[in-house]
């Protein structure tokens, strides 16, 4: 019976009431990709006629539900919401389950009379043995099984096959890769389901309703998680209008010579304008993305190719980390990683916590891990001024143990990209031209990309009333000062953890010792490196400088430039 025009097909019914005559189902299963627009999985399955029915399967890890804390599953959840209302729209609903889809699928299978699943495909090596789980399953039940690319611009093993079977070891290397592969596909047209019935039974909210955070066993771990500053919301909807305001930005500096502007002069204190955890649950199509703006810069900029602006490379590191996981099942980890370097880094627990609490006794840093709990967002140039201090910099701590927090707290934390960023900062994974000569100062990097304070008041609310003049080495304020911001260094906010001056000297020994003992094993040892010194830098994004590491034409990386803000051993 329809619940609705001849338009709207919504079906009231159950499958045991469907006649002899119908067509079998076709099933959508949404894990990342949780979108209508640019899916062509979901195109697939429209494509069928029949019945239609959109599914998410909670099995305890999807979409990095296993580590997520309550930033990310909130952000996950307001997603899963949003199609369910978009799926609405159309006449569906988005229906949800829980458990193992082995054993979860072949139930609805039957139920539901399936013919077809189709899905987006997940093209990390933490999927794969799900996902052939599901194919063999497919395979055994008679049931056509259809998995599309369109997490990545390029089918990772794609780019591995034309690389001759092994993934190139260099940044450099993969974009010539994937020039000769081609121009990534352009996004598909937008769903049409006038083809489809969305059976929706009476019971749907009570059979099939998106669970709350508290159901799936996470918890608020401080009221600022509630009372957000910056309000990161997930969602389709909102990532298209958060990416129609985006390209406006990005138009405008496309039109002045300028590409980026947040990231070559951040703000720290502005709403929230990136696209990262959109990207990360797929809630914007990376393909969108990526032609959207390539046409934008093409149709106003003749003076730089697209190929060599910092914008498509982002999105290419994005691409790189992928491709570089394929097939590694160890990425996330150091000892059985073959493209990490092993380093004999501490272990020191209580280092860590204060680190994970942002109670270093450093400001800048302490302020970026608040904001990094209560928010689940912290800018590119932050992560790398809080990774440096807990690696290389500072507390010569494992990069994997820094992954573990960021992947807890941080919404748009994914298993390829956030541990390739880990293993680039701590020069796990790129010593070759690195080398750590210089890390960031946890004081000086500070003062350089939040020179007001504004920044560290906001986020350590204990020292508001500090003086400019010792926010960023409190311990330094006599104590008067500290009577007057009422605020004791050792008492209300803590002493510096280390000293800098000496801890970093200390951690370039050591990374020293791990360069010696690596050229003396002979250039055998391979492992994942930057091309060239321009490719640290750019990927480093120094504020204020990027675009202009060259010297007036000359080729010369201009080092003053970069090194500003930096501790120069």
């Amino acid at each position: 019976m329809n619940a609705g025009d001849s338009n709207n097909k919504t079906m009231v019914t159950s499958s045991n009431e469907k006649s002899s005559e119908e067509k079998k189902g076709t099933i959508h299963w949404f894990r990342h990709g949780l979108r209508l627009h640019d899916n062509p999985a979901l195109l697939e399955a429209l494509e069928s006629g029949g019945d239609f029915y959109p599914i998410f399967i909670f099995d305890g890890e999807v979409a990095g539900t296993k580590t997520a804390g309550y930033n990310r599953t909130r952000f996950l959840l307001e997603s899963l919401r949003d199609l369910d209302s978009s799926l609405s729209k159309h006449g569906g609903r988005l229906h949800v389950f829980f458990g193992d889809p082995v054993k979860v699928l072949p139930k609805i299978f039957q139920e539901w009379s399936i013919e077809k699943l189709t899905f987006e495909q997940d093209p990390e090596p933490v999927w794969t043995a799900r996902d052939n789980a599901v194919k063999k399953l497919c395979q055994d039940s008679g049931v056509e099984c259809v998995e599309k690319v369109s997490h990545t611009l390029w089918d990772p093993k794609e780019i591995i096959n034309n690389n001759g079977g092994c993934p190139p070891l260099t940044y450099l290397l993969f974009n010539q890769v994937a020039q000769a592969v081609g121009d990534p596909p352009r996004p598909v047209d937008d769903p049409d389901f006038s083809k489809v019935n969305m059976p929706v039974t009476v019971d749907h909210d009570n059979k099939f309703a998106i669970p709350t955070a508290e159901k799936l066993g996470v918890q608020l771990e401080c009221k600022e998680q509630e009372a957000r500053v910056n309000n990161w919301m997930g969602g389709e909807t909102q990532a298209l209008n958060l990416f129609k305001h985006r390209v406006q930005v990005e138009e405008m500096a496309f039109s002045v010579g300028s590409v980026m502007p947040n990231q070559s002069y951040p703000d720290l204190m502005g709403p929230p304008l990136s696209m990262s955890a959109h990207l990360r649950f797929g809630c914007l199509s990376i393909r969108k993305l990526y032609w959207t703006l390539r046409d934008a810069y093409t149709k106003i900029s003749t003076t730089k190719p697209w190929s060599t602006t910092s914008v498509v490379g982002q999105v290419m590191w994005r691409e790189y980390f992928y491709t570089m996981s394929v097939n590694n099942r160890s990425y996330d980890k150091m000892e059985s990683n073959p493209i990490c370097l092993n380093i004999p880094w501490y272990e020191d627990n209580e280092k860590l916590q204060k680190w994970t609490d942002g109670e270093t006794g450093y400001p800048w840093i302490d302020a970026i891990m608040k904001q990094l709990r209560h928010e689940g967002w912290i800018h590119h140039v932050a992560r790398h001024a809080v990774s440096t201090f807990l690696t290389r910099g500072d507390l010569w701590i494992s990069w994997v143990d820094g992954l573990k927090v960021f992947d807890r707290y941080l919404i748009d934390a994914d298993w390829s990209v956030c541990a390739g960023n880990w293993m680039w900062m701590s020069s796990s994974a790129f010593e070759k031209v690195l080398n750590c000569p210089k890390c960031f100062c946890p004081v000086r990097y500070g003062k350089k990309l939040d020179p007001n304070g504004d920044y560290i008041r906001r986020y350590l609310p204990v020292l508001k009333d500090m003086p400019l003049r010792y926010l960023f080495e409190p311990w330094k304020a006599p104590k008067a000062v500290q009577e007057k911001a009422k605020c004791f260094i050792g008492v209300d906010y803590p002493k510096p953890m280390v000293d800098h001056n000496k801890a970093s000297k200390e951690c370039y020994n050591l990374m020293m010792d791990v360069k010696r003992k690596l050229v003396a094993q002979g250039p055998g040892v391979e492992h994942c490196r930057p091309s060239n010194a321009e490719e640290v830098h750019k990927f480093v994004w120094m504020p204020g400088c990027h675009g202009a590491t060259k010297d007036h034409g000359s080729g010369e990386i201009d080092e003053d430039r970069l090194c500003d803000g930096l501790n120069d051993l």
